[in-house]
C-alpha cells in the first residue's frame, strides 16, 4: 500500500523511484547513478529547465536562512555548491558544509569553488538518512531539490533535527503542488514532453530527467511534507509557495 504523500507506508512494498516502486537500497543506488550521469551538466540543465527561475528560488531560500558569519550551515544534497556559494556571499566568514551522496557532484562543486576562489566550504560524501555529523552540531540545515531523492524521508528529517543545535532551523526548497489548475496543466505538458528531450540533447540521456519529473509528482504536497516534518520533531513548521506552488520553501525549528 502506497501512502498518499508518495512515501512508502512501510509494509514491505518499497519506495518511489519516479513512478516505479523499488527497494529503498535500490532507490539510493539508482539516485546515485542518476547524479553521476548528470553531474557535469547539472547546473546548466537547471537553467534550461527553469528558464533561470531556480536562481530566484535559491535566493529566496538564502533570504530566509539569513546567514551570519558566526553560523555553521549544513547544506545537504548541495554537491555543486549553488546554495553554499550564495550563503558565503552573504556571510563570508560562515562555515558551510556540503554533504552529498554523489562524489561526482562534489567534484564539480570543488572545481567551481577553486575557479571562484571560494574558501570556507567543507565537502563531505554522505547519505541524508545517516549524516556523518555529531548531534547538535549545526545552526542551520538546508536541502534544495534533494529531499524527494531520498529513499527514507522520515529518517532524513529525523537526522536533520538530530544535527541541529537547539534553536537551529531546517529549510527545504523543493518542487511542490501548483495552486492554479491552468498553470498545472501547462507545467505538466512541459515537464513530461520537453524536459526529457532537453536532457537527451544536453546530457545525451533523457532517462535521468524522466525520473526527475516523475519524482516531482510523487513527492508530498505542502501540507503532507509539513506533517512529516512535525512527526520528525521539528516545530513551528511553515511553508511559503514560490511561483504559484511550482516550488515551496518549508521551514521548521529545533526547540
Amino acid at each position: 500500500m502506497q501512502a498518499e504523500n508518495g512515501q512508502s507506508s512501510g509494509v514491505g512494498d518499497g519506495v518511489d523511484f519516479g513512478f516505479e516502486q523499488v527497494d529503498p537500497a535500490e532507490k539510493t543506488r539508482r539516485v546515485h547513478g542518476v547524479f553521476e550521469r548528470v553531474a557535469r551538466r547539472y547546473d546548466l540543465m537547471n537553467d534550461l529547465m527553469s528558464g533561470g527561475i531556480h536562481r530566484l528560488w535559491k535566493e529566496s531560500l538564502v533570504d530566509q536562512v539569513r546567514p551570519r558569519d558566526d553560523m555553521h550551515i549544513l547544506d545537504v544534497a548541495g554537491g555543486t555548491g549553488d546554495i553554499a556559494f550564495r550563503m558565503l556571499r552573504r556571510a563570508p566568514e560562515a562555515r558551510v558544509t556540503i554533504c552529498d551522496l554523489t562524489e561526482d557532484m562534489l567534484r564539480v562543486g570543488r572545481d567551481r569553488a577553486l575557479d571562484r576562489g571560494r574558501v570556507g566550504v567543507d565537502w563531505v560524501t554522505g547519505n541524508a538518512e545517516a549524516l556523518p555529523f555529531p548531534d547538535m552540531s549545526v545552526d542551520a540545515y538546508t536541502i534544495a531539490f534533494g529531499l524527494r531523492n531520498v529513499a527514507d524521508r522520515p529518517a532524513a528529517l529525523a537526522e536533520a533535527r538530530r544535527v541541529l543545535r537547539p534553536g537551529g532551523r531546517f529549510f527545504c526548497l523543493e518542487f511542490s503542488r501548483i495552486t492554479t489548475p491552468m498553470i498545472e496543466r501547462l507545467y505538466e505538458r512541459y515537464s513530461f514532453e520537453v524536459v526529457p528531450r532537453v536532457g537527451r540533447i544536453v546530457v545525451g540521456d533523457g532517462a535521468p530527467y524522466q525520473y526527475l519529473v516523475e519524482s516531482i509528482r510523487q513527492f508530498p504536497d505542502q501540507d503532507a511534507l509539513a506533517g512529516l516534518m512535525g512527526a520528525a520533531g521539528l516545530e513551528q513548521v511553515a511553508w511559503r509557495n514560490l511561483s504559484g506552488g511550482i516550488a515551496a520553501i518549508h521551514s521548521g525549528w529545533r526547540l
